[in-house]
């Protein structure tokens, strides 16, 4: 009697064949598909109701796919072969599928009717921009993989569709990363479909090897440059080439393989629309591990001046923070090295670095109080434990009715010695620091005395903390050494490296 009820929208457009398949109750499908028959017999009527789509532009269908219901989705394609070409923009059946990682469901569309699909996906991708993102590398891997590949042999204009971003689905398989140096099995499959997707930009003007090198997969580019060794020339919107892109992705591994294939030589000294080279990017990031790559490699050049007119050394002169400061920073160390491997300054005159604005004086105290502050309980701490120390020696004393009684059992060794003179060194060291950090930390002191004192601070606290090191090591020895000298000498050696790689660190 009101059979518009079965097309009648409730919520958000679902209508009543919406409920019915979400609630995976096939009897009440067969049954609202059935009046949708009874009334005059037409079966546009059934397959009206079938592609009818809510709000979110999905059928019935739709709603099958995201339970993951086989049985209704073959029901469904059973009496409308053609559902699953719609909507015909939008997200396809497939493309959901594929992209909820239903693989048993994705199969069934396949094999249901493969010509009848829709590849379509949101926001302009397509179902390979779905298999891409679903691929190796997630528990979809084993069935998507055979359905790439059957994917790239159906159709190659899948390959350079662009989404709503310009992203093909090259763009999405680059970013994906392989094992080790190998390329990702995804990008391997869709580069060997189309070949002419690598030289494809998206909007922002970034190619698929600019992508792997933001993300550092080495072996997505290895096999890119394999297949087009020119796509190494390529350049986005910024002129960068993806040596570039590494550099300020700070991706190490990308720079060193640029810098130690021959083949890449060209694009060492490639100046992006600034002017700047990925060496100017490398002084600009203060990256020292990226930086050392490249000053390593004799075919880059080390004063090729940018749009500024700046050379690397004149980047690495601004880099260097002004006031007060330690002089072990990367910027230093990367200033450094430019000058002694005979970098050149640009056309920019010298007394222009001395305009650098300096930090008020204010903050320059700040910056002395509260490193006063927190060196002062380090410093305090290794006096008292060099302090006490001196009196708890390894080994305990001699027994008050023997020779030379209360005095150390171990005196008279070598490592006994050094140990004394290393915890000595320690404790005078920390000393000196400890006056040192009250004369900086003292208002009544000017600034210049004030960062004078603070300097020297650093120097006996490295000296004391090294001292330490060393007596504990010692001290270790000396009681370990009569009855396991291996063990003893392994465990000493272990601390003084510790020390070592620490200081390193530190610098």
């Amino acid at each position: 009697m009101d059979r518009h009820l079965l097309f009648a929208p409730i919520n958000r457009g679902d209508t009543p064949l919406h409920y019915a398949v979400r609630a995976g109750n096939s009897k009440m499908v067969s049954c609202l598909i059935g009046l949708a028959n009874s009334g005059d017999g037409c079966s546009s009527t059934v397959t009206n109701l079938l592609r009818m789509m809510n709000d979110r532009k999905e059928t019935a269908l739709h709603d099958a796919v995201r339970t993951g219901n086989k049985h209704m989705v073959e029901l469904l394609l059973n009496i409308d072969p053609a559902l699953a070409r719609f909507p015909e923009e939008g997200s396809s059946p497939l493309y959901l599928a594929i992209l909820l990682e239903k693989s048993i469901i994705v199969q069934t569309l396949y094999d249901k009717d493969r010509y009848n699909l829709s590849y379509a996906g949101a926001n302009g991708q397509n179902a390979l921009h779905a298999a891409v993102l679903r691929g190796p590398g997630t528990r979809f891997a084993p069935s998507i993989f055979q359905f790439t590949k059957d994917l790239l042999e159906r159709s190659d204009g899948l390959t350079i569709q662009r989404d709503e971003n310009g992203s093909t689905p090259l763009h999405f398989a680059a970013a994906r990363l392989g094992h080790w140096w190998k390329p990702s099995l995804v990008c391997s499959q869709v580069l060997n479909a189309n070949p002419y997707a690598l030289f494809q930009s998206d909007h922002e003007g970034l190619y698929p090897i600019h992508v792997a090198a933001s993300v550092g997969a080495k072996g997505n580019i290895v096999k890119f440059l394999e297949k087009c060794p020119s796509s190494a020339f390529l350049c986005d919107a910024k002129g960068r080439t993806f040596l570039h892109v590494a550099v300020e992705k700070r991706q190490a591994e990308i720079v060193r393989y640029a810098c130690r294939n021959q083949s890449l030589k060209q694009i060492l000294n490639m100046q992006d629309s600034d002017g700047n080279t990925a060496l100017h990017l490398a002084v600009q990031s203060g990256n020292i591990v990226i930086f050392c790559a490249l000053l390593g490699n004799r075919q880059v050049k080390l004063s090729v001046t940018n749009g500024k007119g700046q050379t690397p050394l004149d980047t690495s002169t601004y880099k260097i923070t002004q006031g007060l400061y330690c002089v072990q920073t990367s910027e230093e160390n990367i200033h450094f090295a430019l000058t002694t491997a005979g970098a050149r300054s640009g056309a920019i005159r010298q007394d222009h670095f001395h305009e650098l604005e300096l930090d008020d004086e204010g903050k320059e105290i700040e910056k002395v109080k509260d490193t006063t502050q927190t060196l002062a309980i380090a410093s305090v701490l290794i006096a008292t434990v060099t302090f006490g120390a001196t009196f708890a020696l390894p080994g305990g004393y001699r027994a008050d009715d023997h020779n030379n009684g209360g005095t150390p059992t171990l005196a008279g060794r070598y490592t006994f010695d050094a140990f004394m003179i290393a915890n000595a060194l320690a404790f005078i060291s920390s000393a000196i620091a400890t006056i040192g950090l009250m004369r900086s930390g003292s208002p009544l002191f000017k600034p210049q005395s004030r960062k004078f004192y603070l300097g020297i601070v650093f120097h006996f606290m490295e000296t004391s903390v090294t001292c330490l090191f060393a007596a504990f090591a010692l001290g270790v020895y000396m009681v370990l050494a009569p009855v396991a000298q291996k063990t003893a000498l392994q465990f000493a050696s272990s601390v003084l490296l510790l020390c070592y790689a620490t200081k390193q660190n530190v610098g």
